[in-house]
């Protein structure tokens, strides 16, 4: 009991938006631009502005065979009209799951703006020549980890996780093309996009982007 009126109290001690940290810019829906990329790339750009830690980070969320749901952190490893791209193992759990459910949602938080942009849509691999690309792009301990592989599956030491990885940095430093078959850089092609901003008085502004017909609506959402 003392352990969950400690957790209360913390949680009622804590603020949302503090204003020493936290700037709640005006957002009027009426200036957005017809389709939502224009405008993540601009609120992007702002929360790096900002100094919002890691704002390339991400959540995403997807769901197993069984349609149970599953979520966790992951980086944004580009935007533009093809989609929103990630990248994980095809053998991992987030890979297998979107084998089996080819459909995700994002979920982009910028605290320090007070802002969220939520996507969904459906997921697609792309091809293995545009996997491989991504990660040379990405730094040698990406690839050692990468090379490390097994995500998702148990382990059963520490001990045999630092002699895997340790093999892997080796042989990332001595050859940075070494493939890694199951590295595979993934779409989503969104469906819906929605850029949430906070607002002191809480009537927060929600806008939101769907997609019918190849052809991009807008449409405001009560908060």
């Amino acid at each position: 009991m003392g352990t969950e009126t400690d957790l209360h109290e913390l949680l009622r001690s804590l603020r949302v938006w503090d204003p020493a940290v936290t700037e709640l810019p005006s957002f009027d829906p009426a200036t957005a631009p017809n389709t939502p990329l224009p405008l993540f790339t601009a609120w992007f750009a702002e929360a790096v502005a900002a100094g919002q830690p890691e704002p390339h980070t991400m959540s995403l969320a997807t769901a197993d065979a069984d349609g149970l749901p599953d979520v966790r952190i992951v980086m944004l490893h580009g935007a533009d009209e093809t989609g929103w791209s990630f990248a994980t193992h095809a053998t991992s759990r987030k890979g297998r799951q979107l084998t089996d459910r080819p459909y995700a949602a994002l979920v982009f938080y910028w605290p320090v703006l007070g802002r969220q942009v939520r996507v969904r849509g459906p997921v697609t691999a792309a091809p293995p020549e545009q996997s491989r690309a991504d990660l040379r792009a990405r730094s040698t301990g990406a690839l050692a980890a990468a090379l490390t592989g097994r995500q998702s599956a148990p382990l059963s030491s520490p001990a045999e996780l630092r002699a895997a990885s340790e093999a892997a940095w080796d042989r990332a430093r001595e050859d940075p093309e070494t493939p890694v078959p199951t590295w595979t850089l993934y779409r989503l092609r969104p469906h819906e996009v929605e850029f949430f901003q906070g607002d002191p008085d809480r009537r927060h502004v929600r806008l939101t982007y769907l997609c019918r017909g190849g052809r991009w609506e807008r449409h405001l959402l009560w908060p």
